[in-house]
């Protein structure tokens, strides 16, 4: 990006702080009464797009324009590509299993609860995966130790529900197993194409292509349908047209972008908006509106908003310099994982403590507000840990 190669992008790191301070809000207003209907997840038959339809996508979206720029910063610190290739995998691994212990947290009757068990599971994250400090002697074996420990406990957990009668299974992988799969995707195609923009381009529209087909009749028979879409591969290709729609949108920027003259990039941004708005249109009346069966008419409904979206961020933080509007929730955008992880301690504390809201702060404007401070209140600790330097990074 003209100007600001060798700088961090704010535009990046705020609209990813927004998104996780949403994505927070919405994971908390499920059980509310008395809300509007357009803020909730639409139904699996529903033919609309509900607020909360629109916050994980638009975190999958902000996951894709961090790869080019985390990929190249690996290589200007002497990474190898088979060292690149090692950290996708690893931190995909990471993900995915991550989102298998969260997708199988339940409880087991006259054993572990869930919530004991996603408090251990929690303890298991951090003790992985949490950011250790470099050292020597001493403190670097109880580093690894703590690791070991991490690695123990969650074995632990998985032979246990084993034995006990609830093996883990694979599901729908969970929030964050979705988010692996569709990081290694994107990661890995940005391998492939490099930093060129038309290569890109390309591997962009093969994958809307690809996510089209899968929800059409235009591959006839189950056997061309296992060759070509690869159905090991979950959401249709869907999910990771929104990662890979990120990608393209930093190498746009990268290529485009310039903070004394900005309206160039802008305007692609804008002109993508448009034709994501007319390709919604043109679907609509095959596919319904649908985040659950990840429809194409939900994928390009969903990139007509996040493409000027973005530009309106950039035009706000990195031209116009205000990125003090978004102090509040800045740990958001920088400790993403940290922030998404620490609600399963709470939700769990506050079952097994019987922690009551009151009951006003159950329904309607009140509860609305007590789930926007909650978000807040998350935002805050994640920032305070990480000022001790308790981190998660994958």
């Amino acid at each position: 990006m003209k100007n600001l190669t060798s700088q961090r992008v704010a535009a990046v790191d705020i609209f990813r702080a927004l998104t996780m301070f949403l994505m927070l809000f919405v994971n908390d207003i499920p059980g509310l009464k008395d809300i509007p209907h357009w803020l909730e997840h639409a139904g699996m038959n529903e033919d609309m797009m509900g607020f909360s339809d629109t916050i994980f996508p638009a975190f999958l979206f902000c996951m894709g324009m961090s790869i080019p720029f985390a990929i190249q910063n690996r290589y200007r610190k002497g990474d190898t590509t088979l060292q690149v290739i090692a950290h996708i995998f690893w931190r995909t691994l990471a993900l995915i299993a991550m989102g298998l212990f969260s997708l199988n947290s339940g409880g087991i009757e006259g054993g572990i609860s869930h919530q004991v068990f996603s408090l251990l599971m929690v303890a298991g994250f951090f003790l992985v995966w949490a950011v250790y400090p470099k050292s020597e002697g001493l403190k670097k074996y109880v580093f690894i130790g703590m690791k070991v420990v991490g690695v123990l406990l969650l074995s632990f957990l998985f032979i246990y529900k084993d034995l006990n009668g609830k093996p883990f299974h694979q599901g729908w992988w969970g929030i964050l197993g979705l988010i692996g799969w569709t990081y290694a995707v994107c990661a890995g195609t940005y391998l492939f194409t490099g930093k060129n923009l038309r290569n890109n381009v390309i591997a962009w529209l093969v994958m809307i292509l690809l996510a089209v087909m899968s929800h059409s009749q235009l591959i006839p028979g189950d056997y061309g349908s296992r060759i070509i879409l690869l159905p090991f591969i979950p959401s249709d290709w869907t999910l990771h047209t929104l990662g890979m729609s990120g990608v393209l949108t930093s190498l746009l920027m990268l290529k485009y972008a310039d903070i004394r003259k900005p309206g160039k990039f802008i305007r692609i941004l804008c002109t993508l908006g448009a034709v994501m708005l007319i390709a919604a249109l043109c679907s609509h009346p095959y596919w319904i509106i649908s985040k659950i069966q990840a429809t194409p008419s939900w994928l390009f409904y969903c990139l007509a908003l996040y493409f000027p979206l973005f530009g309106f961020f950039y035009w706000l933080t990195d031209v116009k310099g205000q990125t003090s509007w978004f102090s509040l929730i800045k740990p958001a955008g920088t400790a993403t994982l940290t922030c998404y992880i620490i609600p399963y301690i709470w939700y769990a504390a506050q079952q097994l403590l019987g922690i009551r809201y009151p009951e006003i702060l159950g329904s309607g404007v009140p509860g609305l507000l007590k789930s926007l401070i909650f978000a807040l209140i998350i935002i805050q600790l994640t920032g305070l840990l990480v000022r001790f330097r308790i981190k998660l990074k994958v």
